[in-house]
């Protein structure tokens, strides 16, 4: 009777361990999510995976590369993303990263695209230019740290007031996270493609630029025509209204909680713009 209280004891403690283990790794993961972190992770799946069909099939120099790789892949995870553990330590000390939010990733989808579209249709009205760019599956950490540092909610009121003409943020772009905004007066890279109009601006070439190299989607409120316009994976795409704003966002951000449907939306419209 007591080993039988003994065995049910051990099996309960090795399922609670192995549990907490799981949601452990399930929280890093939710935390390293939209940043270069991932894509590492990514990366050292690949190299197992090699290791393992080089080790099926007896490749000797495959394998000594992908030990390598391994080894001081460790090492490299420290120095190339101290950032992001740095952060992850900090909230760790907050108690931070296990608090689960009180609102639905619905919810918050929602409000973000209803505080943008607000934002954008009142600059747009009143010729006030902006540049919003969305942080979506790739990291842009390394242009975040070019801008003020703001860590706020996105608010319509606050995006607006950043973007109000001669405050000291109104320069660059903001970048946002989430539901935060991250940082103000950004500096973007600026496209070089020769097939964007002469008569676009610096605001549409950084926004060109920035989805060149990251797959963020970048909003541009242009301050001479009023006309708003968005940017995703070198295409561009202008003339729209707080409505078609909307169906970009919805259907280009959060992408886990839905299929979205192709906006009809996204063609490229030949017609000048500040």
């Amino acid at each position: 009777m007591l080993d039988g209280e003994l065995n049910i004891l051990n099996l309960l403690k090795i399922v609670i361990d192995i549990g907490l283990v799981w949601y452990v790794l399930y929280k890093l993961i939710m935390l390293i999510r939209g940043t270069k972190a991932i894509q590492l992770l990514k990366g050292i799946v690949v190299v197992i995976i090699v290791r393992l069909i080089s080790m099926f099939f007896d490749l000797q120099t495959i394998q000594w590369l992908t030990k390598q790789a391994l080894e001081w892949g460790f090492l490299v995870i420290i120095i190339l993303f101290q950032p992001e553990l740095r952060r992850a330590l900090e909230q760790l000390g907050r108690g931070n990263i296990f608090v689960r939010s009180s609102k639905s990733e619905e919810e918050i989808l929602d409000t973000i695209i209803d505080d943008i579209g607000k934002a954008c249709s009142y600059m747009a009205k009143r010729r006030i230019g902006a540049l919003i760019t969305i942080e979506r599956e790739t990291g842009i950490g390394e242009y975040t740290e070019t801008g003020i540092p703001i860590n706020g909610n996105l608010t319509h009121q606050l995006l607006t007031n950043i973007f109000t003409p001669n405050t000291p943020l109104h320069d660059g772009a903001v970048i946002i996270k989430n539901e935060k905004i991250i940082a103000a007066a950004c500096y973007l890279p600026l496209s070089e493609s020769p097939l964007i109009s002469k008569e676009l601006g610096t605001r549409h070439r950084a926004a060109m630029g920035i989805s060149e190299v990251t797959d963020a989607l970048t909003i541009v409120v242009s301050e001479e025509t009023g006309q708003i316009s968005t940017t995703k994976n070198g295409e561009l795409n202008r003339e729209l209204d707080e409505e078609q704003l909307k169906i970009i966002l919805r259907d280009n951000l959060f992408l886990n909680l839905k299929s979205p449907e192709k906006s009809k939306a996204w063609k490229w419209r030949g017609k000048k713009d500040g």
